[in-house]
């Protein structure tokens, strides 16, 4: 489910051409990237975005613009594709570490996944832009491209910290219910 939502939150602005900044899609992945690790824990969050990748790898059309394949990855934002990854990981390993979590776990893995997608996916920016694309630019720079992205990520990261433990709670309660009455 997690994978699709990717697809979907990747491709907003295909929808919605009007939620571009300089002709860079805003996307809500990051959004949905950090719900699944909230919400799945460290290795389903992690394994949904790893199917996420990989069906965009082998061409279904589901990184931003509708676009696919290994050259995307390759690409200069391949580095935030990658990061979902990790980021699903971390954010449900600091979830997993409390039994009751609240709401100020969430909110600080939410913090640290959002951190995680722009500390990778902006250094793996700049490096893909001087390395392989010989497009020279300074790290400065690169943040500041990329800091544009940063109040509407911050923002939903916040949204993401504040309706996920009550979804939190509504699963486990509702696997809870299945464990308890399935026999």
């Amino acid at each position: 489910m997690f994978a699709a939502l990717m697809a979907i939150g990747a491709n907003l602005t295909s929808w919605a051409p009007f939620l571009q900044v300089g002709g860079v899609p805003l996307s809500m992945a990051p959004f949905f990237c950090i719900l699944a690790g909230l919400l799945l824990g460290s290795r389903l969050g992690a394994l949904s975005m790893t199917v996420y990748m990989l069906v965009g790898i082998v061409g279904a059309p589901v990184f931003a613009q509708f676009k696919s394949g290994i050259f995307v990855i390759i690409g200069p934002t391949g580095g935030f594709i990658i990061s979902y990854i990790l980021t699903a990981y971390v954010s449900g390993k600091i979830v997993e570490r409390k039994k009751e979590p609240t709401f100020p776990t969430f909110l600080i893995a939410s913090l640290v996944g959002i951190s995680t997608i722009y500390l990778f996916g902006t250094t793996y920016f700049w490096v893909a832009n001087n390395v392989w694309l010989d497009f020279k630019m300074g790290y400065g720079a690169a943040w500041g491209i990329m800091s544009s992205f940063m109040i509407k990520d911050l923002a939903f990261t916040i949204l993401g910290a504040i309706i996920a433990p009550r979804v939190f709670q509504a699963v486990k309660r509702a696997t809870n219910y299945q464990k308890h009455h399935a026999a």
